[in-house]
């Protein structure tokens, strides 16, 4: 007799029926799943653009915390984009104002009001650069005063030699006698920097959700007693120097953007900042204010 070996399987209808219920069983497992992954993304996408805006408004503050006294200034073109304008300082000291005359009267004054580009530092030397700049007195709170090398402003060009210095050579221009103060002090502007720019321009969400704006930052630009708007077109009026002009993005995905600067006093200001991120149609506002301190 022949020995057959039974023979077991799958049929077609099995295999059918397995494939259903795992459908089945998926489909339930994604409507379960869909919504912590898509809130993982959300919170993901708004982290990113948190992060963007902290990490630009931290650079801000230090840069507005160290300008020069009274050289903030802000201006709005067409409603559309906001401009926002200082100048940094590199290192800061007093000048003499009365001469040394323990023994016989020695030492550089600085005078005001007449022709004087020669002055002692009290106190710590200072390390001056090639192309730094000086401001004495910036007393003035509408920000113009400190861009004015003529001989109604406060800003002059460092002349002296680069290194460690006791005494500042700046160019030879009448100081205003309103830049005379009781403080004696004067503040060195980077000459690599010179002005420095904030600008947020190109505001607005394109057909994806996204911002379109970005913070952009432009320095080494030169000086200008009314601010340009924005200054990397002020570059055409001054031959030859376009090409000295720097800039930086420091974030983009802007759709909304606002600076405003409040002048409580003469002495104190605040530079407040309102940004607002949009990416995939979901925005994150952040509001940050910068104390300045206007007293020279």
């Amino acid at each position: 007799m022949n020995n057959f070996r039974s023979q077991t399987g799958f049929t077609l209808i099995e295999i059918i029926i397995v494939i259903v219920i795992t459908g089945i069983i998926g489909s339930m497992v994604s409507v379960f799943l869909a919504k912590p992954v898509q809130q993982y993304m959300d919170v993901s996408r708004r982290a990113m653009l948190t992060d963007i805006a902290d990490t630009a408004l931290q650079r801000l503050t230090r840069d507005i915390r160290s300008a020069v006294p009274n050289s903030v200034r802000v201006a709005n073109a067409a409603g559309l984009n906001t401009y926002l304008e200082y100048l940094p300082t590199r290192d800061g000291g007093r000048y003499r104002a009365v001469q040394n005359c323990t023994a016989s009267c020695t030492g550089n004054t600085l005078t005001f009001g007449v022709a004087d580009g020669v002055f002692d530092i009290i106190g710590q030397s200072i390390n001056f650069v090639a192309g730094d700049y000086i401001v004495v007195g910036s007393t003035q709170s509408d920000g113009n005063l400190p861009y004015d090398t003529s001989a109604s402003g406060v800003l002059r060009a460092y002349t002296g030699a680069a290194g460690a210095q006791t005494t500042v050579n700046m160019t030879n221009t009448s100081l205003p006698t309103s830049a005379e103060l009781s403080s004696q002090r004067f503040d060195v502007v980077d000459g690599a920097q010179q002005a420095v720019s904030y600008a947020c321009i190109t505001l607005g969400t394109n057909s994806s959700g996204d911002g379109t704006g970005k913070l952009m930052r432009y320095w080494k630009y030169g000086f200008y007693t009314a601010q340009q708007v924005p200054p990397i077109t002020a570059q055409a009026v001054v031959p030859g120097n376009l090409t000295a002009v720097q800039s930086a993005m420091l974030a983009d995905k802007l759709s909304a953007c606002s600076i405003e600067y409040n002048i409580s006093n003469q002495r104190y200001g605040l530079v407040s900042f309102s940004l607002t991120l949009t990416s995939n149609n979901e925005s994150v506002s952040i509001y940050h204010e910068i104390h300045v301190n206007n007293s020279p």
